[in-house]
């Protein structure tokens, strides 16, 4: 296995806390989800996930329809819809949702990609197993 990147990231104050990355591009409040009583205004671990995972599969979409010399849609979005569940009294676990809209393919073939997609992810391989995902293409 041959590391090709590392993110560094300190959280301090946990969810109610900061996260900054070792070159400052990310600096900022987190806090506990609006409808979980936080406050307006800041985000939270899950949109941050939401975020690198949605950013991520689509990064594998374009490459595995570049190896097929299909050329996606700028318009086609990979949507992730992380939440935060409660398995019990004492632990929590994270469920996803990733809708992906695919323009200009017909809904088999682009049901094909977007499942290489998913074995090529590394967030969809780091969670097989862990995390329910569903995929869904729209």
């Amino acid at each position: 296995m041959k590391t090709l990147y590392t993110a560094e990231v300190s959280a301090t104050g946990g969810r109610s806390g900061h996260v900054k990355s070792s070159d400052g591009v990310i600096d900022m409040a987190v806090n506990v989800p609006e409808g979980l009583g936080g406050k307006k205004g800041s985000t939270n671990p899950e949109q941050l996930f939401a975020a690198g995972y949605a950013a991520c599969f689509q990064s594998a979409l374009l490459l595995i329809a570049g190896k097929k010399k299909i050329r996606l849609e700028p318009d086609s979005t990979v949507t992730a819809h992380v939440s935060l569940l409660q398995l019990d009294n004492q632990s929590y676990g994270l469920g996803v949702k990733l809708v992906v809209d695919v323009k200009g393919l017909d809904h088999d073939e682009a049901l094909q990609l977007v499942n290489e997609a998913h074995e090529v992810c590394p967030y969809s391989v780091g969670t097989r197993g862990n995390i329910d995902v569903q995929l869904e293409v729209v």
